[in-house]
């Protein structure tokens, strides 16, 4: 709260945080804008969305968007994944590895270049696979003709890169990471529509009061725990020499060097999210009842995790299969994300050209091996932790069945997002504060 206030009154980074606010306000509207389709049955539309696991994942993330069929029903999705194949890409392609490293800012500029270019060929895609999905679970209740299906898809893509240009701008006239602030701004969103369904709970008799206790107590330890990961850190000494000018010696102070439990944030959360659910959109480029569209419904259901039925092995397995599948994309994704951002040999590099070394560690390979040994088992703690809080929400139907569909949607995952985006958020004001300080 003293961040809150002494930011607030500074002009500088008050601006900033109204424009924040402003975008905010632009996405709340943004997503009441419905896509206009001629003959279609909202209620239909509404009731398919709503008992679909994936769309309520959608929802969540969201802000309701995709259930109202609004402008930016797509959100940030086809972005998200094509940073993920854009960060693959550069990693496994030696050109641009090379430029990415040497080119600075043109390097950048070149990059995200791509990235927009394969935004909008996703969104096409992820755009015509969700309408093909919704067509086929209608069973015919909806049916859309070419021209309709066209002009959702229009809007849809306009949308999605219009969220975008929104985060960029967060990024250069806000403070923080645009994009993680918008997913942020959709999550919070849904959030008095949750209290909207809990009460409505409690009042036909659905939820019970022990129930909610039980699950706001859930929801809270939860949070303690990712804040405690979040700002966990294993600090590795560090002992600078000693170096003597005339009569004067200068270093020869300790430090450390700090290596966060959870270096990657929710970017592994939020790519496996992206792809665990790729099958079910596939699924929606084959016509209903086909052989194809069978397969791939039947792949995506090994792909979702699902606890709802402990009782029938037909759905439990699979449930439990999509869990592992979706735990081992987060373990995954977490060294990948790691490997690509914190390279070893450079920070051994910078110590050894600083006069630093680690006590009892030579400079060099042996300081490269230590560290890549440190970071690997940081590494496999934090991204441990990842997959157990990104299942949590998963479990919550087991806990209570009354409550699991409105705290599901800001358990877990959702909830992970939350508070490490606003703590990440406030380290940046922080971090601005202390810049105006200095500058005084």
């Amino acid at each position: 709260m003293e961040t809150l206030r002494l930011s607030w009154a500074d002009e500088d980074i008050r601006g900033r945080m109204i424009f924040i606010l402003k975008i905010f306000a632009l996405y709340a509207i943004g997503i009441h804008i419905p896509v206009p389709i001629a003959g279609v049955d909202s209620t239909v539309l509404s009731r398919i969305l709503e008992e679909n696991a994936f769309f309520g994942l959608l929802n969540a993330i969201g802000g309701g968007a995709f259930k109202k069929v609004s402008i930016f029903a797509l959100g940030l999705g086809p972005y998200i994944t094509a940073s993920i194949i854009m960060q693959i890409l550069t990693q496994t392609t030696p050109a641009w590895k090379q430029e990415m490293k040497e080119g600075g800012e043109y390097a950048r500029r070149q990059q995200n270049k791509r990235t927009r270019a394969l935004t909008l060929v996703l969104a096409v895609v992820q755009g015509f696979a969700l309408i093909q999905t919704i067509t086929g679970l209608s069973q015919g209740a909806i049916s859309l003709t070419p021209f309709a299906t066209a002009g959702i898809m229009v809007f849809w893509l306009a949308g999605a890169m219009f969220l975008l240009w929104m985060g960029e701008q967060i990024s250069e006239r806000g403070i923080g990471n645009g994009v993680s602030l918008m997913i942020f701004a959709g999550i919070a969103i849904s959030v008095p529509g949750i209290i909207s369904q809990s009460a409505a709970g409690l009042s036909a008799g659905s939820l019970q009061w022990w129930e909610l206790i039980l699950i706001i107590a859930f929801l809270l330890a939860t949070t303690w725990v990712i804040v405690w990961f979040t700002a966990a850190q294993r600090r590795i000494p560090i002992q600078h020499m000693r170096r003597n000018f005339g009569t004067q010696t200068l270093g020869g102070q300790s430090n450390y060097l700090p290596i966060s439990m959870n270096m990657a944030g929710v970017i592994p959360i939020i790519f496996a999210v992206s792809l665990v659910y790729l099958p079910a959109q596939f699924a929606g480029f084959f016509p209903p009842g086909t052989q194809w569209r069978a397969a791939a419904e039947q792949v995506a259901r090994y792909f979702a995790p699902n606890f709802q039925n402990l009782t029938d092995p037909g759905v439990l397995i699979p449930g439990i299969v999509g869990a592992l599948v979706y735990f081992g994309m987060i373990m995954a994704f977490t060294y990948v994300w790691i490997a690509m951002m914190y390279n070893v040999e450079d920070i051994s590099d910078n110590l050894k050209r600083g006069g630093s070394y680690i006590p009892g560690i030579r400079p060099g390979k042996q300081t490269v091996e230590f560290l890549n040994g440190v970071i690997s088992r940081v590494t496999f703690v934090g991204a441990v932790f990842l997959g157990v809080v990104a299942l949590s929400q998963y479990f919550l139907p087991v806990i209570s069945r009354g409550g699991s569909q409105a705290f599901g949607l800001i358990g877990g995952t959702s909830l992970l997002i939350l508070v490490s985006v606003a703590l990440e958020t406030m380290k940046q004001i922080q971090a601005n504060l202390i810049v105006k300080q200095y500058g005084n």
